[in-house]
């Protein structure tokens, strides 16, 4: 059994709060690059080329990317045997989120009820998900989730008869709806099988797999191409101006479902999709 204090928690979650809204993970930037290459739009290319600028004077200057710097989405990879001491995992995870977004000088977006819209003033509580694994480590991954896309998310409950056709549907009909909304070129989420939460949890899962990483599946890394490449073709554009690239990436999480059912939800990012991981 392994012991870790929770204080090595609050320091890791504080420092990834600010690292992942300061810096775009290299496999964003490359796609950016590849698609500012790729356009012949001359006023796409020109948003796509102020993006990336955008990106680098964060990354320089130590800023945010984006003013909207999200609603903190844990991952916790917790090793089953390790023993976390010093006190609540979960309260260390919210202060160092807390610490980060003060520290980092991060806005804070969280209401402590959703109709009464009062703000918490730390961007606390962050949402946890916690996965049970093999081993003696723990890996921690922040996705700060800005709810200009989240907004465009969408979860169907799909019937067996739908098929993958009405899977495919769905999903083009998600991002065609969001149009401009999430700030593209986006990233694409989705979640396929399980029930209606553990759709919605596939797809947000999704987000934080790097762009560059094919799906280990033969069937889906096809899938998510196939659809990427139709995404592209609905001309959207970067931030909604036109051109070649709607979209820099689409993942996707599948799951066993009920004889019944299909459930399938999309995620939606925006261009910058950010997330930081760190193992203790």
């Amino acid at each position: 059994m392994r012991e870790i204090n929770i204080n090595l928690v609050i320091d890791a979650v504080k420092k990834l709060s600010i690292e992942s809204n300061y810096y775009l993970g290299n496999d964003i930037k490359e796609a950016l690059d590849e698609a500012k290459k790729e356009e012949t739009w001359v006023l796409a290319g020109d948003v796509l080329d102020k993006i990336i600028i955008n990106s680098e004077i964060a990354g320089n200057e130590n800023v945010p990317i984006c003013q909207d710097t999200g609603m903190a989405c844990v991952f916790m990879e917790i090793g089953q045997d390790v023993h976390f001491v010093g006190g609540s995992i979960e309260d260390a995870i919210n202060e160092g989120v807390r610490r980060g977004y003060e520290e980092g000088y991060l806005r804070k977006s969280v209401v402590s009820d959703p109709i009464e819209r009062i703000n918490t003033k730390d961007n606390t509580p962050a949402m946890i998900y916690y996965d049970i694994v093999q081993g003696d480590k723990v890996k921690i991954i922040l996705a700060p989730k800005g709810f200009g896309s989240e907004n465009m998310s969408k979860i169907a409950m799909l019937k067996p008869s739908d098929g993958i056709e009405g899977v495919k549907k769905f999903i083009i009909e998600t991002v065609k709806a969001a149009g401009p909304n999430p700030c593209p070129p986006m990233v694409v989420g989705v979640g396929i099988g399980g029930t209606f939460d553990k759709a919605a949890y596939l797809a947000k899962k999704a987000l934080i797999r790097r762009i560059d990483i094919d799906n280990e599946n033969e069937f889906y890394k096809n899938l998510e191409c196939e659809l990427l490449e139709e995404i592209n073709k609905l001309g959207i554009g970067p931030q909604g101006f036109g051109g070649k690239t709607t979209a820099l990436g689409l993942n996707i999480e599948v799951y066993p479902t009920h004889i019944a059912g299909l459930p399938v939800a999309v995620n939606i990012s925006c261009h910058a999709t950010r997330h930081k991981e760190i193992i203790l």
